[in-house]
C-alpha cells in the first residue's frame, strides 16, 4: 500500500470548523485522522451511489416483458465482449 503526503491550506472558516473537529471535544484527535475520515465517508457514498444506480438498472431490465429479450449463444456475449 502506498502513501501520499498531501498539503491543504484552509483558512478562516473552513479552519475554524477544522480545529473544533479536532479538539478535546471534538470527533477527531489530528487532522490526518479527520481528512482520512472523510475521505472513507465520500468513498462509501461513492460506492453507494453506484450501487443504486445498479440496482436501478437491475430494476428495469427485470421489468421488461419477456419479449422484450431475444437468445443469444456465450459465444455470441463473447463475441461481442471482445
Amino acid at each position: 500500500m502506498s502513501q501520499t503526503t498531501m498539503t491543504v491550506r484552509l483558512s478562516g472558516e473552513l479552519s475554524d470548523f477544522v480545529a473544533n473537529n479536532i479538539s478535546e471535544n471534538g470527533s477527531y484527535e489530528n487532522i490526518s485522522e479527520y481528512v482520512r475520515g472523510l475521505i472513507r465517508k465520500d468513498k462509501e457514498r461513492s460506492e453507494k451511489e453506484k450501487f443504486e444506480k445498479l440496482k436501478a438498472e437491475l430494476a428495469l431490465a427485470f421489468s421488461a416483458p419477456d419479449s422484450s429479450y431475444s437468445k443469444v449463444s456465450a459465444q455470441d456475449v463473447f463475441d461481442r465482449n471482445n
